[in-house]
């Protein structure tokens, strides 16, 4: 792929060419120990560290200033996207090995800062910060307005359905798949995960009155919960979006295969959708974007879009203690603005606040760290392509968050729940099976 760089002969210059390490090395043992896992490359050929991980090549001295004047992860991801850090080797390994091995505490952190300025003063100056990617946003009105929702939305998803083609594959699914098999295809996984959810939703049961089920998909993505749910299980279903190029691609879709009688995708807000009752409701992924201060009023809303009886399921990354992305984090800038996550606890307690009964939850975390896994694996195989579609910056903000996300979902710091609750019929009953067996 073209990010990554050919591998080095070995040859290292000569003691009177190493300026850049020289000055360099001392501040990187500091925060990486003795040697760091993974070798750091410099433009003037010099480098320090092992390579058992894989390599850091950096190319000139714009990246150190970026660190200068943003010394957190915002500065070493604007150097990584606008190209002046290289990697070789398999990105989500080298941020888990450096994330292991760093050390630098308060009081550490603020000798290393001094080192670092003194150190780029020599390495190649520190000059005036360069300017932040184009690709990076910080939204601007009131936060979760409908405005500024569809603005951060727009901007993660309206980047080209051929590019989200290539990463996602043809399940065309942007969520967490279930690996029912060790050999189950990503395509398949993402199938096993909407027949899981329609089942939870008890979509296949018929109505007393011979019509069809009638479910709601918000975030409806790019329609695969919709035709999965219309064609496989028989229901007609609503899926609402409010990124324009997901309604363009879903609405194709859905005509391709003739189902424009069981299914409307619409450019549509959550808040907006005033044709209840329906007697399922899916929200996949789309919890991530309301946020914890409006999550009473999304559970509450779709509460009264439910027919007593009717279930919600709720298909969210959480993580323990929630977290709200911080302004100046990498996955704020340039992948999730305003992206929010709640601990399943909050998510529990907003649904039966709002009426629902909390019926069962179930924690597919290893799921999406295999799902990540496989999105990489696309991206790298089709990198020139990749490039070609959206850019070499964009494409390298992709892989450097789908990596990291890896990470997280392996070591526990990010888990993916669904939830599923009922809204009761007035006497106590819920119509819910009695054990999971029905679910598969």
């Amino acid at each position: 792929m073209a990010t990554l760089m050919q591998p080095e002969t070995g040859i290292r210059p000569s003691e009177s060419d190493e300026l850049v390490v020289t000055e360099l090395e001392p501040l990187l043992s500091k925060i990486f120990g003795t040697p760091p896992p993974v070798q750091f490359e410099f433009w003037d050929g010099s480098s320090f560290g092992r390579a058992d991980v894989g390599r850091l090549r950096v190319r000139g001295p714009d990246a150190l200033r970026r660190m200068i004047w943003s010394p957190d992860e915002l500065g070493v991801a604007r150097a990584y996207v606008a190209g002046e850090i290289d990697v070789s080797g398999n990105v989500a390994e080298i941020l888990r090995a450096l994330q292991q091995a760093i050390s630098v505490d308060g009081g550490l952190r603020l000798r290393a800062a001094t080192d670092a300025v003194r150190a780029i003063r020599v390495a190649g100056g520190v000059g005036a910060p360069p300017p932040a990617p184009p690709e990076e946003i910080v939204p601007h009105g009131v936060r979760h307005s409908l405005r500024r929702d569809r603005q951060a939305i727009s901007h993660h998803y309206d980047v080209g359905n051929d590019f989200y083609e290539l990463v996602l594959g043809p399940a065309m699914t942007y969520s967490c798949a279930r690996f029912v098999t060790p050999d189950a295809t990503l395509a398949d996984a993402q199938t096993a995960k909407h027949e899981l959810i329609c089942r939870k939703l008890g979509l296949g049961a018929p109505k007393s009155d011979g019509a069809r089920m009638r479910l709601l998909d918000v975030g409806c993505g790019w329609g695969s919960m919709a035709i999965c749910a219309a064609v496989g299980f028989g229901a007609e279903v609503v899926g609402v979006t409010i990124s324009t190029e997901q309604a363009a691609y879903a609405r194709a879709r859905v005509a391709e295969l003739g189902i424009e009688d069981r299914v409307d995708i619409r450019l549509q807000d959550y808040r907006e959708i005033d044709d209840g009752p329906f007697d399922a409701i899916s929200s996949i992924g789309m919890a991530e974007h309301v946020g914890k201060k409006r999550m009473s009023v999304y559970f509450e809303r779709l509460h009264e879009l439910l027919r007593p009886g009717g279930r919600l399921l709720n298909h969210a990354i959480s993580s323990v203690g929630g977290s709200r992305l911080g302004r100046r984090s990498f996955v704020y800038r340039y992948v999730f603005p305003d992206g929010e996550l709640l601990d399943v606890g909050d998510t529990v307690r907003f649904m039966e606040r709002a009426g629902f009964e909390v019926r069962d939850v179930e924690n597919l975390r290893e799921h999406y760290a295999e799902t990540l896994c496989r999105w990489v694996s696309n991206l790298e195989e089709h990198w020139d392509l990749a490039v070609s579609l959206v850019g070499e910056a964009r494409a390298r903000v992709w892989l450097l968050y789908m990596s990291g996300s890896i990470n997280g979902f392996d070591d526990g710091g990010l888990q993916l729940n669904q939830t599923l609750g009922v809204r009761l019929d007035g006497h106590g009953r819920s119509g819910m099976p009695r054990t999971r067996l029905d679910w598969g």
